[in-house]
């Protein structure tokens, strides 16, 4: 029997959604319903095709979020070109490095970035164009309005891929994740069905639209069942309170949480239109749980995923939501925990490497067959690299990162990375990141410098000032400490556990 997948585009957008139904709402008031965010993505894939963009060709962004911005990414679906989402605040040095590994047809930027880009896009053959987060600026619109409003969606089966995520681990060498149609529609209408979302829902979105939780997680799961959406630029509590009344379902990072407590106007009433609030990209604390339900009568429901399978897990709408705990594996999707070095499955209760396998599972690494082989076991589970337990009632609990992966803000920040650029600053011996709590942003990023030189203020300040030049804003460290040496094991490695336990009460 053929398989009667045709496109994600089509599975989000389908043609039995009233075309009057609202499916945008902009914070200025523009607004967009089903049919005419149908025409305005198929102008754009139009004006795509144009730009010589063929099926399996990808199309690199990094633009302000906006309603076309979305709509950039279903026209991409709609060609079969694969979108690759690019953090806002990456700098010209770590997009180097995206645009000649990815080596994208197509790398659209905010009007204020193009004069920085262009040699990068001269020097690997992109057509390099605009896009602007007010619906009118950018070489990307230009004569979009005299394009056609229709456009026959290109055939896609569900192991052709629909968009890459750059990822890292501990090598520091980011990973493009490979994701199908099929691993984001599998995971789109899981999520729908296990958290009962209908038409009649209204998200609020606060997220970026770079990464899984505010690209596939809710713009996905919004379209698969024609809710509408209330777009925020980024997380404002002022903009979040005043458009609180008129939605029903909010998805955040903890850090989003946290700051709406701190809040007094946050309360039963406030909340009282909501039916949902959804968790994920790093811990919530258990008291953060409590404090919620005690201020809303709401129970923040937490759900577990990662860049390459999307989500795993959700915590159940009807039944129990077990702070400090990710809930069951999603319909679908299979979990085990093992012992990390044999894959041994190991009892219930035990902590272990997490493992998973199904549908949402991708389909491996960006021109690195060897690298994916090694994260797959023989039988098809990916080995996670989080450490975990599972209950008997299928409830999992996260307890480590095997990888030292730092969550500040819900966002994911790899140590390695950071790590080389400290050790080329003139003075660094040799560094360590790690993260430590923090009230607010959940993991603060925080730097251990072995130094040449007596370490002070100034020097710290020194070495800020080099990494502002290598690095996006949000991966800075917060603090610097200095160290005569780093802790070591026998076999050499840096003990970066000794390191957490030492400094863990330094936000406090």
């Amino acid at each position: 029997m053929s398989d009667p997948f045709s496109n994600l585009y089509k599975t989000l957008c389908p043609s039995s959604i009233s075309p009057e139904r609202t499916a945008l709402r902009c914070h200025d008031g523009r607004t967009f319903d089903y049919g005419g965010m149908d025409a305005f993505s198929a102008r754009l894939a139009r004006r795509i095709v144009e730009l010589g963009v063929k099926p399996g060709e990808r199309v690199a962004v990094q633009v302000d979020k906006s309603a076309e911005a979305l709509m950039l990414y279903l026209a991409c679906l709609r060609t079969g070109a694969v979108y690759l989402p690019l953090n806002s605040g990456y700098t010209r040095s770590e997009l180097e490095y995206f645009i000649q590994d990815a080596r994208p047809r197509l790398f659209i930027v905010a009007p204020q970035g193009e004069g920085a880009l262009r040699d990068l896009a001269d020097a690997t053959g992109t057509t390099l164009l605009t896009l602007g987060d007010d619906g009118v600026t950018g070489s990307l619109l230009e004569n979009i309005a005299h394009q056609p409003d229709h456009f026959e969606t290109v055939i896609r089966q569900r192991d052709d891929l629909a968009a890459i995520l750059y990822t890292s681990g501990t090598t520091g060498r980011p990973k493009g994740a490979m994701l199908s149609h099929g691993n984001l529609f599998s995971n789109a209408e899981a999520l729908a069905r296990t958290w009962r979302f209908t038409p009649d829902d209204v998200l609020l979105h606060a997220l970026p639209i770079y990464h899984t939780h505010g690209l596939f997680v809710a713009t996905n799961v919004s379209l698969v069942v024609g809710a509408s959406m209330h777009l925020l630029p980024k997380f404002d509590v002022d903009e979040v309170f005043h458009a609180l009344p008129h939605a029903t379902v909010m998805m955040g990072v903890p850090t989003f949480y946290t700051r709406m407590l701190a809040d007094p106007r946050l309360s039963r009433d406030t909340a009282a239109g909501m039916r949902l609030f959804i968790s994920g990209s790093a811990p919530l604390l258990a008291q953060t749980h409590q404090q919620w339900e005690e201020r809303t009568g709401h129970r923040i429901l937490e759900r577990y995923g990662m860049t390459e399978t999307n989500m795993n897990t959700s915590n159940p709408y009807a039944g129990e939501r077990r702070p400090g705990t990710v809930g069951p594996p999603l319909p679908g999707v299979e979990i085990r925990v093992v012992e990390p070095d044999t894959g041994e499955a190991l009892p219930r209760g035990a902590i272990g490497m997490i493992e998973v396998r199904g549908p949402n599972v991708f389909q491996g690494y960006w021109a690195k067959p060897e690298q994916t082989a090694s994260e797959f076991r023989e039988d098809g589970y990916f080995i996670t690299g989080d450490l975990g337990q599972m209950d008997a009632d299928d409830y999992v609990e996260i307890v480590g990162r095997g990888k030292d992966l730092v969550i500040s803000g819900g966002l994911n920040i790899y140590p390695k990375e950071i790590e080389q650029f400290l050790d080329t600053i003139d003075g660094v011996v040799e560094s360590a990141i790690i993260g430590l709590p923090h009230p607010d942003l959940g993991e603060a990023v925080t730097a251990v410098v072995v130094a040449a030189r007596p370490p002070s203020t100034s020097f710290e300040q020194d070495i800020l000032a080099a990494l502002r030049t290598r690095l996006a804003g949000f991966k800075l460290p917060k603090h610097i400490l200095f160290a005569d040496d780093l802790p070591r094991n026998t076999m050499g490695k840096v003990q970066k556990n000794v390191l957490r336990e030492t400094h863990s009460g330094l936000y406090d």
